[in-house]
C-alpha cells in the first residue's frame, strides 16, 4: 500500500490511448491512482506536479522515447528514487539492457495483463517507501 494507507500513485507514459486506457482500468482495480501521459515531454512535468510513486513508461515514442524520458526522471534528485519500468512490444536483450543502464527497475513486455501490472507495482512501490 502507499504512504497514505490506500493504493500508489502511478504514472503511465505510453503513445497509445489503448496502452494509457487498459493500464488506468487495470491500476484503478488494484485501488492506485493513476496518471496518464502521452509523450516523455508531458511525463516530465506530470512527475515534477504529482510526484508518482511509481512510472511505467513506453519505449518507443515520437519526440522524447523512453529511454531519453527515464534518464531524465532519474537524473533529477528528486525523483531519482522513483522505480521506472520499461514498457514495449518488443522482448529484447537488448532493449532490456539498454533500460538497465539508464536506470529503469524492469521491463514489462506489452500486451501486459492485469496480474502482471499490479504484480510490477507491489514490487516496487515498496521499493520506493524504503527509500525515501
Amino acid at each position: 500500500m502507499g504512504p497514505n494507507g490506500s493504493g500508489y500513485k502511478v504514472l503511465v507514459i505510453d503513445d497509445s490511448n489503448t496502452i494509457r486506457r487498459s493500464a488506468e482500468i487495470f491500476l484503478k482495480q488494484g485501488g492506485h491512482e493513476v496518471l496518464l501521459a502521452e509523450d516523455g515531454f508531458d511525463a516530465l512535468s506530470k512527475v515534477n506536479d504529482h510526484k508518482p510513486h511509481l512510472i511505467f513508461c513506453d519505449i518507443l515514442m515520437p519526440r522524447l522515447d523512453g529511454y531519453q524520458t527515464c534518464a531524465i526522471i532519474k537524473r533529477n534528485a528528486h525523483f531519482s528514487n522513483v522505480p521506472v519500468v520499461m514498457l514495449s512490444s518488443k522482448d529484447g536483450v537488448f532493449d532490456k539492457a539498454r533500460g538497465r543502464m539508464v536506470g529503469s527497475q524492469d521491463y514489462l513486455t506489452k500486451p501486459f495483463t492485469k496480474d502482471q501490472l499490479l504484480q510490477a507495482v507491489q514490487q516496487f512501490g515498496t521499493l520506493q517507501q524504503e527509500v525515501q
